[in-house]
């Protein structure tokens, strides 16, 4: 079968299939220019192990996952014109980390060939608090996890490889669509005090404070949408760091949203430059509009999902014109900077990478991370040799005025974190992505839209961009911001002139794709396979109470229901890191329909949650609860639990299946 693939995708590369259908190269082009396209859109599950895996985005060592509300998913959109094609994939998790853009990139080089590589895949994330972490090859990611988490990276790589896949096999002759609106009741600057010290010219592009843009690709075959993708900025925190339920927050509600008016439509929620923005509007976690982390997930999704069906309701721009690509490797640790990208309009230089003493104590708005109680150690960290080693006066000078905490760039045997990072210009017709490993702040991303467009030659509003992209190294301020040394800038890695260096770089490659130029790749990354490892413990056996087998429900739902109310069943069953059910479920909710029991809602549905929980030292529950919606029909349903069990003598893991009594709904 990889074989039959690798020889049809390779063949492919060869010949598109888009210059085929119509005729050849000049067909292709004046196909361009008349808005027709090659689309394909496919979404593949990148969910990790449901409990004790540590989550990433706070750093909180104690936030362990212990169950399932929103299974994380990726979507991906191929875009092709004949000549070129891009893939675009945004994945539900909380950060994209160059280990697995390498390790994607390696898994289509074995079933595509040369046809989707680093220079025509886009990856990038969500940004959600509440995924699975582990999944990086540097240090600085892993340290709350506990190490890098082999099941966890597994699912996310084969999840986004299959999402790209599934898009490639769904190509067919499509157009795309342009639409723009504003939100303004979804995000909320968390770092005013910072955003303040920029220019006046800056901060009047943003006179609430908040990038309120909400941009959106229609995609359309034969008549019918089959797809969006929505760019907004709002950060993945809606919630909170004491929440152990793994969720796709604000903006997988937002695509769940969508995706339920239509099963075969692809929403596709994008971040852009949210690193300020925040969705607790009332600037404290879980905070705003409610009290209520479960609901203000659901209401600003709700918000953004309104957003973008506006925008797209209103794309009546064509997008014509070509499909193009640049990306390149910069080393941001030794970029030299030229005057006219510096406040100052003089030569600077980035320096190695190191966080300062703020970004310890985490974004109070959105939630502190890294404590550890006193007298527990952290056994990955002793590992790697502690993390109090000296700041040279050097690099002291260099990152001020930054206090230095941990100078990530200069840890042994390597840094902690990257920087060797991928820079990548994507073009799609009229709009422009400038992808980032970053989160920018939105005048830091105002700045680098501003350089690609001026240098292109097109609308600022044509350009976007596209955060947390390819890779992962936290955060990026003005040199402005920078100087207020708040969370963000205290995470700007690279000291105060980051941004200009991003500045210089996205417009080398826009001037390369307008004079149809090539670009050197610089210098290659890392790959750290094998170097890490995990202090997290495994599953070493289940065992189910006594009198009790796998699958046996505990406690029952009740007989009657109305709309409104919620179902619940407890049941015994195994550790979820038995087997991930990457594109499965541990939840069902079933209906009788016709004396046939069809479901109605798994674990991708925000109305079910999956609770485990340890019961002893072997034993564990699964509790299920399903909020019965208010337009339910009435009848009889019945909750199933699907889970496995490893046996300790042999090691074999076996699946099994629970089932509730059926209770009725009214």
């Amino acid at each position: 079968m990889r074989v039959a693939r690798r020889q049809v995708l390779a063949a492919a590369a060869a010949a598109p299939v888009v210059a085929s259908t119509l005729g050849g190269t000049s067909a292709a082009a004046e196909a361009r220019h008349a808005g027709t396209f090659l689309v394909g859109r496919g979404i593949a599950d990148v969910t990790g192990p449901a409990a004790e895996n540590g989550m990433m985005g706070y750093s909180m060592p104690q936030q362990q996952t212990a169950g399932i509300h929103l299974r994380t998913l990726a979507r991906a959109f191929v875009v092709a014109d004949g000549e070129k094609r891009v893939v675009f994939v945004t994945a539900e998790l909380g950060a994209l980390f160059q280990s697995v853009h390498q390790g994607v990139l390696r898994k289509l080089r074995e079933v595509c060939g040369d046809l989707y590589t680093e220079q025509n895949v886009l990856l990038n994330v969500t940004h959600t608090h509440a995924a699975c972490g582990g999944d990086s090859h540097y240090a600085a990611y892993d340290l709350s996890i506990l190490g890098f988490q082999e099941q966890t990276y597994n699912a996310v790589v084969d999840g986004i490889t299959e999402a790209i896949t599934r898009a490639h096999d769904d190509l067919a002759p499509g157009t795309v669509r342009l639409g723009r609106a504003v939100l303004t009741d979804a995000s909320v600057n968390r770092s005013r005090s910072a955003f303040d010290r920029n220019p006046e010219a800056d901060k009047a592009h943003f006179p609430l404070a908040i990038d309120p843009a909400v941009t959106v690709l229609r995609f359309e075959r034969d008549g019918r949408d089959i797809g969006a993708i929505t760019w907004f900025a709002t950060h993945g925190t809606s919630m909170t760091n004491t929440n152990r339920l793994i969720s796709s927050d604000n903006k997988g509600y937002a695509a769940f949203a969508w995706e339920q008016l239509d099963p075969d439509f692809v929403a596709c929620f994008a971040q852009t430059n949210s690193g300020d923005m925040s969705p607790n509007l009332d600037l404290s976690p879980g905070s705003g509009p409610t009290d209520d982390e479960f609901e203000n997930t659901r209401i600003i999704g709700e918000r953004q999902f309104r957003a973008a069906q506006r925008a797209f309701d209103a794309a009546d721009e064509q997008v014509t014109g070509a499909v193009d690509h640049r990306m390149c490797y910069v080393d941001m640790s030794k970029v030299t900077v030229d005057g006219r990208f510096t406040p100052d309009g003089r030569q600077h230089t980035t320096c190695t990478a190191a966080i300062g003493v703020s970004m310890l104590a985490g974004s109070r708005e959105d939630g502190p991370g890294l404590p550890l109680p006193e007298g527990v150690r952290n056994p990955f960290l002793d590992w790697l040799g502690g993390a109090d080693a000296p700041v040279p006066a050097w690099l002291a000078d260099a990152q001020a005025p930054k206090v230095v905490a941990v100078p990530f760039g200069a840890m042994e045997p390597h840094p902690w974190c990257p920087e060797v990072l991928p820079l990548q210009l994507v073009r799609i017709g009229q709009l422009y992505l400038a992808a980032g490993p970053a989160e920018f702040t939105i005048v830091a991303g105002l700045r680098i839209r501003r350089a690609v467009a001026e240098e292109l030659g097109v609308p600022l509003e044509n350009v976007l961009v596209q955060g947390y992209a390819n890779a992962y190294s936290q955060y990026v301020t003005t040199p402005e911001e920078y100087d207020a040394q708040q969370y963000e800038g205290a995470s700007t890695l690279f000291g105060r002139y980051t941004l200009p260096a991003y500045q210089q770089e996205f417009t080398r490659l826009a001037a390369a794709m307008r004079s149809g130029r090539e670009v050197p790749p610089g210098p290659t990354p890392r790959d750290l396979r094998g170097e890490l490892v995990n202090f997290q413990p495994g599953v070493v056996f289940d065992a189910a109470p006594p009198g009790r087998d796998f699958g046996d429900v505990l406690t029952e739902p009740a007989r009657r229901y109305r709309r409104g109310e919620q179902a619940a069943a407890v049941f015994v069953t195994g550790h979820p890191k038995n087997d991930l059910r990457r594109g499965g479920t541990f939840a069902e909710v079933q209906r009788e329909v016709d004396g046939r029991w069809q479901r109605v809602a798994d674990d991708r549905h925000w109305s079910t949650k999956y609770h485990w929980a340890r019961s002893g030292l072997a034993t564990s529950t699964a509790t299920i609860t399903w909020d019965i919606p208010p337009n339910a029909p009435a009848g009889r349903y019945r909750i199933v639990h699907h889970g496995d069990w490893k046996d300790g003598r042999t090691g074999e893991v076996s699946a099994f299946t629970g089932t509730s009594r059926t209770f009725v709904v009214t």
